[in-house]
């Protein structure tokens, strides 16, 4: 991973935990939280293994969002990391 990708991730706006819903909220939830940021600003979000994983990252990509990072945790969770990029 790059030092610029790391630097930003080290500059978190906002941290969601979505690992108590279910898809399509998980997108849904992510999506509205990312639109109060504005852009350029990190998004960190905590899901589920499974469908949030498969799903989550790939529709902000589609909504035009940068994904930075998609972490193990280990447990059945995963980190992600987004740069909001588009309105």
């Amino acid at each position: 991973m790059s030092d610029r990708i790391i630097a930003e991730i080290n500059e978190i706006k906002e941290k969601i935990d979505i690992t108590h819903l279910v898809c399509p909220m998980t997108f849904v939830k992510a999506k509205a939280t990312i639109e109060e940021l504005e852009l350029g600003e990190i998004l960190e979000i905590r899901l589920n293994d499974g469908e949030p994983v498969q799903n989550v990252p790939r529709s902000l990509k589609e909504d035009g969002q940068k994904v930075l990072k998609l972490k193990d945790n280990l447990d059945g969770t995963y980190t992600l990391y987004v740069r909001k990029d588009s309105e």
